[in-house]
């Protein structure tokens, strides 16, 4: 067992088994209930394999924001920024969340363009298996499985080792326990379960951290933002690398290099997780880019607020008797172990505040592997099972599959935690791993949806290029700077950020040169086969077309009638005005066997324009936003400058401000966005239980 375990206990082993098994129970009743109301009063049934999957295409803006927030509110994010600024300063938490910002935008422009291209995608693999063929297919399978279980495992070690650490529990068990309850209700409920829990997560937590956030300010052991200040920079500690190794400057070497690192290896875990893509097939047209980007503005709050304010009160107070273990202080192992927040609440807030930290850990673990569990079964039912297995697969036999995937795969990640911690695997270790192996597949992936010409012999061997120059460039470096390969030198940051710079860039050169060497162009109108799976919620035969239509139309408000949007055809592809459709009929199969001459788009003009335009609107966003957030927010920071004591308290006070909107913008707006259905189900209980 690692170090973690080392040290004082804060909990009890009694109150770590019950919230987590309590927790786990709670949330499986919530869910059933929920399942249960959407079928009987919302015509939603999670039966269907299109519902248990992709939701039915038909989840609002505001529970889209909420979903969204909650995918990208890891652990990391809140418990870890705040340790990693204890150990570096003030200069972390915000490139923490530059990273976060961009990533999510950039996301918005990928599902605005799937939703033109590929209407009907179930998982990202299903568009790349139609694309390339087999092979290719067979090789994105094992890029996004390798990144979904290296990063699914590493946050539930990260979880079970805060919790034994917190309260004794062995983390065996722990491992065992936090994805077990997810697996029942996410059996239970499908993509949409995992949007409703997604809300109670965000909801949850947010509250907790902004309850965490401003009673450590207002603790008299702070004495607020001034005294949090002038306590933080009378600390007489030297970080290497930071200017005159102050804690209060933005001129942080090692934060600007794990701040690199992170930004790749986050970027891989969205892109190659069909997780993250998921949510967005499962949107409403109109709502993709509208909640993505939204997010991708008040996530920045989570790591700015939370890990500045815990970070650094963390360094005011731990070598004051108010400190929960003084006088010792904290060690390395336990920094990098997450142990910051949990010891500030104890010392400052008490063993309630340490209580619900457990609840914010099961919040942001659970919201995690329950997205991980519907991308994996999808993979398995999808792009295994109903590909090569039984291609005429019916919507149950699918489910059944889609079941038993979510089962396998809750198993399996409790078993690779364990033997991650067992391996001793650490948290660090993983940062610098990840983007190496996972980012050689993100840009040959985004170049299937986003390029004509890119073909299938680059999408094959930029990705295996690109790892191969990866990892070589990663124990180059190692070698190079440390004079040796081993699990410690591999984790020194500068080899780190290169093997993950390589294993990025290079696959876009390879792709292009092989591409051009040996052209070959895709017509867009290929996509267009992919459609629904067959089920009760599919269009009836013979008027797949109209009442496809006729659905998006009413999202972008278009009052044609029936025989206009019949007859306006539009092509996928933003670049050409050729007809292209979708076959009229019930489909049997995945994949349609026609002409492409005989297939048209089964979005109208409308809402193919109006799709367009969100396009053009999320390209611009994406533009702006990463020039905001990392050119010019971080860059002009970094220089030679400590933080006076005014500009600390607008930059603390800021970042709680952003935070408050958070909550407004993935709580609040939800509630109110989902008004009408609420309405609805309420009605229909009510008039229910008066029968």
């Amino acid at each position: 067992m690692g170090a973690v375990s080392e040290g004082p206990q804060l909990l009890s082993q009694g109150t770590g088994y019950g919230l987590v098994i309590g927790l786990s129970i709670l949330f499986c009743l919530i869910i059933i209930g929920a399942v249960r109301i959407q079928k009987r009063y919302l015509s939603e049934d999670s039966n269907q394999s299109e519902m248990f999957m992709v939701a039915n295409r038909s989840v609002g803006t505001g529970l889209t924001a909420s979903a969204v927030f909650s995918s990208w509110m890891w652990i990391n994010e809140s418990v870890f920024s705040a340790a990693y600024t204890y150990k570096w300063g003030i200069a972390l938490p915000v490139w923490w969340a530059s990273g976060l910002s961009f990533q999510i935008a950039l996301m918005a422009v990928l599902g605005i363009v799937a939703k033109l291209r590929v209407p009907y995608a179930h998982t990202s693999l299903e568009f790349m298996r139609m694309r390339y063929g087999t092979y290719v297919h067979w090789l994105f399978i094992l890029l996004n499985l390798v990144n979904n279980i290296f990063g699914c495992g590493s946050m539930i070690l990260a979880g079970a080792q805060l919790l034994t650490g917190m309260t004794g529990m062995h983390v065996v068990a722990a491992c065992t326990l936090l994805p077990a309850g997810v697996v029942l209700y996410t059996v239970v409920g499908g993509l949409k379960a995992t949007f409703l829990t997604d809300f109670l997560h965000t909801a949850i937590a947010l509250i907790l951290l902004l309850y965490f956030a401003f009673a450590v300010l207002a603790n008299e052991h702070i004495g607020g933002v001034s005294g949090l200040y002038e306590k933080v920079k009378a600390r007489d500690v030297y970080i290497e690398g930071n200017y005159m190794g102050s804690l209060l400057t933005m001129k942080s070497k090692s934060t600007a290099l794990f701040g690199l690192v992170l930004k790749f290896g986050n970027l891989a875990l969205v892109l190659m997780d069909t997780a993250f893509w998921q949510k967005s097939f499962a949107s409403e047209v109109r709502s993709t880019v509208p909640a993505y980007d939204l997010v991708s503005i008040v996530i920045i709050a989570v790591p700015w607020c939370t890990g500045t304010i815990i970070g650094l009160a963390a360094r005011a107070v731990e070598n004051t008797p108010v400190w929960f273990n003084y006088p010792t202080t904290l060690t390395l192992d336990q920094v990098n172990s997450g142990l910051v927040m949990p010891y500030v609440l104890k010392s400052l807030l008490g063993t309630n505040a340490t209580s619900g930290l457990l609840v914010l850990i099961f919040m942001a673990i659970t919201s995690t592997v329950s997205s991980s569990m519907i991308a994996v079964s999808s993979i398995i039912s999808l792009d295994g099972y109903r590909t090569y297995i039984h291609p005429h697969a019916s919507n149950q036999q699918t489910l059944k599959v889609s079941h038993w995937g979510v089962v396998f795969h809750g198993c399996f990640m409790a078993g690779f935690a364990i033997m991650l911690e067992y391996a001793g695997a650490t948290n660090n270790f993983s940062t610098y791993f990840r983007p190496i192996i996972a980012c050689p597949g993100i840009i040959p992936m985004m170049l299937t949806i986003l390029w004509s010409r890119q073909t299938k012999l680059a999408a094959i061997l930029a990705p295996v290029l690109g790892l191969l120059a990866g990892l070589a460039t990663w124990f180059a470096c190692a070698w190079h700077w440390s004079g040796a390969i081993n699990i410690t030198t591999l984790q020194d940051q500068v080899p780190g950020l290169y093997g993950a710079v390589v294993s990025f860039f290079s696959p876009a050169l390879f792709s292009v040169v092989i591409s051009l060497l040996y052209p070959a162009r895709f017509d867009w109108r290929e996509f267009l086969r992919i459609e629904l799976i067959e089920d009760k919620s599919a269009p009836p035969s013979g008027n797949v077309t109209t009442e496809a239509v006729d659905v998006v139309g009413k999202l972008v408000g278009d009052d044609r009638t029936a025989n206009e949007k019949e007859t306006a055809h539009f092509a996928a592809s933003p670049s050409t005005s050729e007809p292209a459709s979708v076959l009229a009929g019930s489909p049997k199969s995945n994949y349609r066997k026609s002409d492409l001459d005989d297939v048209v788009h089964p979005f109208g003009a409308a809402s193919v324009a109006h799709i367009r335009r969100w396009l053009r609107y999320s390209t611009i966003y994406f533009i702006v936003n990463f020039l905001t957030t990392v050119v010019l927010w971080l860059l002009p920071l970094y220089r030679d400058w400590i933080f006076t004591k005014r500009f600390f308290a607008g930059w603390v006070i800021t970042a709680a401000i952003w935070e408050l909107g958070a909550f407004g913008a993935v709580v609040v707006y939800p509630v109110f966005d989902g008004r009408h259905a609420i309405a609805k189900a309420v009605r229909g209980m009510r008039g229910e239980w008066r029968r």
